[in-house]
């Protein structure tokens, strides 16, 4: 009978596994690196973009047997190997390697695990000032502009970082708006994000009778189009999208209240059936968001409106917010944009993920942004819950959490973290616990309501009470005194 803790034949197969694995991922990754290498101008950026690429080629495969068999020996430690892919998979080969007696195997040094995380803590006080734990970014109310006591509150409250949303003030407003946030923060600088608006989909001029239900057709055109038979119609931002719709794709209208599928598409107009409203019915009204989740979309990044407000953004903000950014060549232009406006005070961009298609590119994004300057991501989670379906959103967060850490790339989780609280002033179960899944990331974003200063204390108090709790995956164990 074998003797307790004698090394086995399966043993023996799992060391070769894991071998293979760490062969395939070292070459993989190396080949990765390459291509991307043309595009890493920051130095310090470029270890972590070798990491994604051995990141990328370690999730390729199906690691739940390896997981399941490493566990049975004490050694699973792949789950929280994003910031260290290859170092992980070293010092696992070395555990397992001296238990089969292989004692040449070296551990990585102590330093090499702890130097990635450092990274990804650099990047975040490079962009948004020093600072320890997840930040707090705040959309600000227009009223910030003639109102100090208001800057000073939520500066007192704990706001780390302002946003600025472009698609609404201009720019002799924003200029009180920063002005304000700057004098109210006494004890350190509060660095401004302020956020191009993008191409705007949207309803422009609404033609309806009364609220829209299952059932209803419903036009989007570039001209009303005459007669009876289209009651509901709708002229849209954006008429080159028209062009790009086909028979059976989705439209969602106002972050999804309304879905309707396309029927029939003629030149600049689309007759679409509606399919899905609220109980009472739907308001057609103008202004009103339109997402196209299966509808490429071949639509240029940068507005005409983006580059006039980005003259003054290059001057003014810290943090450029980049919306509807789907494509590599889209980081490219915004980058030689901001370069061609010197002298400039931005210091780095913030790439708004909130389509599909930018989810498929998004490691090529972050390469050719964080690889040029400072950059982090924001998780969009209300347009991702629409491009992706709320049930794929729920793991999808989680990926990109995931490979934003491969790249130490910060990432700023965004839409209605708590949402009732800051409109209502008491908060949902669901979005408390929402919030502390927030902790993951470097920043947090609130948007403005009449509770704001509220809903940011209590950010504040979850957000300091989990960091004791929890690094990204990794739990700290810190004492736990509830039951003492």
């Amino acid at each position: 009978m074998q003797e307790l803790g004698e090394p086995t034949r399966l043993d023996e197969q799992l060391y070769r596994r894991l071998s293979e694995l760490r062969s395939v991922v070292e070459q993989k990754g190396a080949e990765q690196y390459q291509h991307w290498l043309p595009y890493l101008k920051r130095p310090m950026f470029a270890r972590s973009a070798r990491n994604l690429a051995d990141y990328l080629a370690l999730r390729e495969h199906d690691l739940r047997p390896l997981q399941h068999d490493l566990s049975a020996l004490g050694l699973s430690s792949l789950g929280r190997a994003e910031s260290r892919v290859r170092q992980n998979l070293d010092a696992v080969l070395a555990s397992l390697g001296r238990i089969l007696g292989h004692s040449d195997l070296p551990y990585p040094s102590r330093q090499t695990f702890s130097t990635h995380e450092a990274q990804l803590d650099e990047a975040a006080d490079e962009l948004f000032g020093p600072g320890e734990g997840t930040r707090i970014l705040v959309t600000l109310p227009e009223a910030v502009a003639t109102d100090p006591r208001l800057a000073s509150g939520l500066v007192e409250a704990g706001m780390d970082a302002a946003r600025i949303n472009c698609a609404h003030g201009n720019p002799e407003v924003w200029r009180e708006m920063i002005a304000q946030v700057q004098h109210a923060a006494h004890r350190q600088p509060i660095p401004v994000l302020m956020d191009l608006s993008g191409p705007r989909l949207r309803t422009v001029t609404v033609w309806a009778s009364r609220r829209l239900f299952v059932g209803d057709p419903l036009v989007l055109t570039t001209q009303p189009v005459p007669g009876e038979r289209y009651p509901f119609q709708a002229s849209i931002g954006l008429p080159q999208a028209l062009e790009s719709l086909r028979v059976g794709h989705r439209v969602f209208v106002d972050e999804g209240r309304l879905e309707a599928r396309v029927e029939q598409v003629k030149k600049d107009v689309a007759v679409l059936e509606v399919v899905n409203t609220p109980p009472k019915g739907f308001k057609l009204q103008p202004e009103k968001g339109l997402n196209l989740p299966d509808t490429p979309l071949e639509i240029e990044a940068l507005s005409s409106k983006d580059l006039e407000n980005l003259d003054f953004v290059a001057k003014n903000a810290d943090l450029v917010g980049y919306s509807f950014v789907q494509r590599a060549s889209d980081v490219e232009r915004l980058l030689e944009e901001l370069e061609a406006r010197q002298p400039l005070r931005t210091r780095g961009i913030v790439l708004k993920i909130e389509t599909a298609q930018a989810v498929s590119n998004l490691p090529e994004l972050m390469v050719r942004a964080a690889g040029r300057w400072p950059a982090a991501i924001m998780i969009a989670r209300g347009d991702l819950a629409i491009e992706l379906g709320h049930q794929r959103l729920a793991e999808m967060q989680e990926e990109i959490l995931w490979l934003a850490e491969a790249a130490s790339v910060p990432v700023i989780w965004a839409t209605q973290v708590l949402d009732r609280l800051i409109r209502k002033g008491t908060p949902s179960r669901a979005e408390v616990s929402d919030a502390v899944l927030a902790a993951r990331a470097e920043c947090v974003m609130l948007n403005k309501g009449p509770y704001l200063e509220q809903g940011i204390e209590v950010l504040a108090e979850v957000l300091r009470r989990m960091q004791d709790h929890q690094y990204k995956k990794t739990p700290k164990m810190r004492p736990l005194k509830t039951w003492s």
